[in-house]
């Protein structure tokens, strides 16, 4: 049986190691953090019925995924910069995995993790340079001097993937918005004002070039992306002011104050992110025992889908090399058909998405959007994750 080695601890990755495992077939993956604890893993995701959650069923962790629902995290609510609430649609009092139930990002990593072999994750494996060598088979050099030769390599490596120059020199560029992540504590109490706006689960407040959305998490914290498309020379000039909480708060002069909140009040240092996807329609001729899963092979604006499509497609890519298991060429070609025909489409939506949030249009847009109305809604199906942040 051929070595497979995948490159990154992610979701994506994750998955694929597990649905090889189910079918007896050994897999190594190597990740740059130092341990499972070793960061936070991000917000609230929303698991999709037609990806996230088959990929889950092919991992054999349906009943695992069930109990780590957020019970109504599925409500959405969008309001204008005064605080006016334009839609506000509850979740169901019971949240089943028959529809988009929320789950923590860092649950699901530990539940995937956790079905793994011991020794199956290497951590502290920072990834140097790959190649491929004469035979075929590809070389791995991590930074601490040691290497490795694997004959199919898996680029689960994220946005920013050493695996991807293998196939392609595509490379992400900015899309001219940037996300600035912050958090409220204790929220009800600390924060009850704002906890009353944002409500149970998603809460999206938007006007047009800029918004500030926020979801509930466990443990009575609303977690908060302040949305600003803006130049990156604007962003370099933020990064370099040394005053990020105040030159943020003061794009959002005149915005209600308990909105204005999430960014005056969080006593934890704001977090800028550049959101950055590849060219669209990014593909590759192919190349013997190398593939991508996930944002190494399609980085697209957050919308919802990025965490289910990299599931799917660690779990679509396990299937094909267990049909194909004496093929390594047959079993990416499987998988690449169907990824590349699957994810084209996924990256108009979430562009389509992000305008809508943060477009000319905002907030009414996504508000007519979400109620089913709406010319965007013909093409794309919506929920309180996949609107921008939470699905990512």
């Amino acid at each position: 049986m051929s070595t497979i080695t995948i490159i990154g601890a992610g979701l994506g990755g994750l998955v694929l190691a597990r649905v090889l495992h189910v079918h007896g077939i050994p897999a190594t993956v190597v990740e740059a953090e130092p341990s499972a604890e070793s960061r936070t893993q991000g917000g609230q995701l929303d698991i999709h019925e037609e990806d996230g959650q088959v990929a889950l069923d092919a991992a054999g962790l349906t009943e695992g995924f069930r109990a780590i629902i957020h019970a109504g995290g599925q409500a959405t609510r969008v309001v204008d910069s005064s605080g006016e609430v334009l839609l506000d649609d509850d979740a169901p009092e019971v949240d089943v995995a028959s529809g988009r139930p929320e789950v923590l990002r860092g649950d699901l990593r530990r539940l995937l993790l956790e079905s793994l072999p011991e020794g199956a994750v290497r951590w502290g494996m920072k990834v140097a340079s790959v190649a491929t060598l004469d035979d075929g088979r590809h070389e791995i050099r991590f930074v601490d001097g040691s290497s490795t030769v694997t004959d199919i390599l898996v680029g689960a490596d994220g946005a920013w993937s050493r695996v991807r120059s293998l196939l392609t020199d595509a490379t992400p560029e900015y899309s001219g918005v940037t996300f600035v992540e912050t958090w409220l504590h204790d929220v009800d109490l600390a924060h009850p004002a704002t906890a009353a706006l944002a409500g149970a689960g998603a809460m999206f407040a938007l006007a047009p070039g800029q918004g500030i959305s926020t979801h509930r998490e466990a443990g009575d914290v609303l977690h908060a992306y302040v949305q600003l498309r803006r130049p990156a020379e604007w962003v370099d000039d933020l990064e370099a002011s040394g005053d990020v909480r105040g030159r943020v708060a003061a794009e959002f002069d005149g915005w209600a104050p308990e909105l204005r909140a999430v960014i005056t009040d969080s006593t934890t240092p704001p977090v800028i992110r550049r959101i950055h996807a590849l060219p669209e329609g990014t593909g590759w001729d192919r190349v013997r025992g190398v593939t991508l899963v996930g944002d190494a092979a399609h980085l697209a604006p957050p919308a919802g889908d990025g965490a289910n499509l990299a599931m799917l497609d660690g779990a679509e890519l396990a299937q094909a090399i267990v049909s194909h298991r004496d093929d390594v060429d047959a079993a990416i070609a499987a998988y690449e058909t169907a990824m590349f025909a699957r994810t084209t489409d996924a990256g108009r939506d979430a562009r389509a998405i992000l305008d809508l949030c943060i477009g000319d249009s905002a907030p009414y847009g996504l508000a007519a959007f979400l109620r089913g109305h709406g010319e965007p809604a013909e093409t794309v199906t919506a929920d309180s994750g996949s609107t921008g942040l939470h699905g990512r």
